[in-house]
């Protein structure tokens, strides 16, 4: 059996996370919006910053608590 391997991303701004657990479609335009906001506003734009997890799927299902 293949394991599945998942793809989610976190979104922190001035290290605090503002959004977290994207799938890749919404990460896609939260982040492009993120970024235009920073040339609308003074935000800096390295105060914007995101995390790449990568899940396995069937890991996570076959574990015990």
């Amino acid at each position: 059996m293949k394991n599945k391997m998942d793809r989610l991303y976190h979104i922190y701004a001035k290290n605090e996370c503002i959004y977290h657990s994207l799938p890749q479609e919404e990460f896609d335009k939260l982040w492009d919006f993120a970024q235009k906001l920073t040339w609308l506003t003074d935000i800096d734009p390295n105060d914007i910053q995101y995390e790449e997890v990568v899940v396995n799927k069937q890991i996570i299902s076959n574990s015990s608590y």
